[in-house]
């Protein structure tokens, strides 16, 4: 038997990813329960995303940087399109999959599936114009990460990160201890575990997508049990499996930093 058969589990974000997490979770026994806490809407002012958009089409752009695949279905939307001289780079497989489904031709992704592993394993050279479509709530890593190495990075913002209120009774559930897990696949969807979830036992296993999510959920209060090692929806099934094959009985205690029995 899985050691994640029964378990459990709440994905606090929809659309394609919760989906794919969703499907992964159900074929190792695991009770997924899809809870978005977050959405994703057109910039207030997209007027912006088109003139940079246009300047792609036109090829006056070297690279294209792509950091989501909600960024990938934002350029979809818009009807993005790539000239043959820019290259596309891309920040880990996940995102990688959802370009080149979108038909991206992806020529770069870093070994260190994130903002930081792409600034350090970058192959472009000093001068290159670099356009950088992002989520409002994206921090500078990128943009002065690559301006450190040359590069005229073009940042514009793709989409817009919203909240979204959980159904009824959901925060009571947490609260009692009636998931086993809640994944975290983002520092936006830290933000919102803990605004929205105020009493998580430690019980419930919290699990951050990668390094800088688990940091941006200590930030907010959130105490993770373990933390995927790639950037994917696989990865993240993994790293909770085994926290589920080492876990022993239930504890009533806090998962919140600093909180006592």
């Amino acid at each position: 038997m899985n050691a994640l058969t029964g378990w459990r589990v709440l994905i606090p974000r929809g659309g394609a990813w919760g989906d794919d997490l969703a499907e992964r979770l159900r074929a190792v026994g695991a009770e997924p329960v899809m809870v978005p806490l977050i959405a994703f809407e057109e910039p207030a002012d997209d007027a912006a995303l088109g003139a940079a958009l246009a300047d792609l089409s036109a090829g006056r752009f070297d690279w294209l940087v792509v950091t989501s695949a909600t960024t990938v279905e934002a350029l979809v939307r818009h009807g993005a399109t790539v000239p043959e001289g820019t290259r596309v780079a891309v920040v880990g497989g996940h995102t990688g999959q959802a370009a080149r489904d979108a038909g991206l031709p992806v020529a770069f992704t870093p070994v260190e599936a994130s903002a930081r592993g792409l600034v350090l394993e970058w192959p472009g050279g000093p001068g290159e114009r670099v356009l950088l479509p992002q989520s409002e709530l994206a921090d500078a890593t990128l943009v002065e990460g690559l301006g450190a190495l040359g590069a005229q990075v073009a940042q514009v913002t793709a989409y817009r990160t919203v909240p979204v209120a959980p159904a009824e009774g959901v925060a009571e559930e947490v609260a009692r201890g009636a998931f086993q897990a809640v994944l975290v696949t983002a520092g936006s969807v830290a933000a919102r575990v803990a605004d929205v979830f105020p009493s998580i036992p430690e019980s419930t296993a919290l699990v951050a997508i990668g390094p800088r999510t688990a940091g941006e959920a200590a930030t907010a209060g959130l105490r993770i049990a373990a933390v995927a090692d790639g950037r994917s929806g696989a990865a993240m099934v993994d790293a909770l499996a085994a926290v589920a094959a080492e876990r022993g009985g239930p504890s009533t205690r806090s998962a919140r930093s600093g909180d006592q029995a």
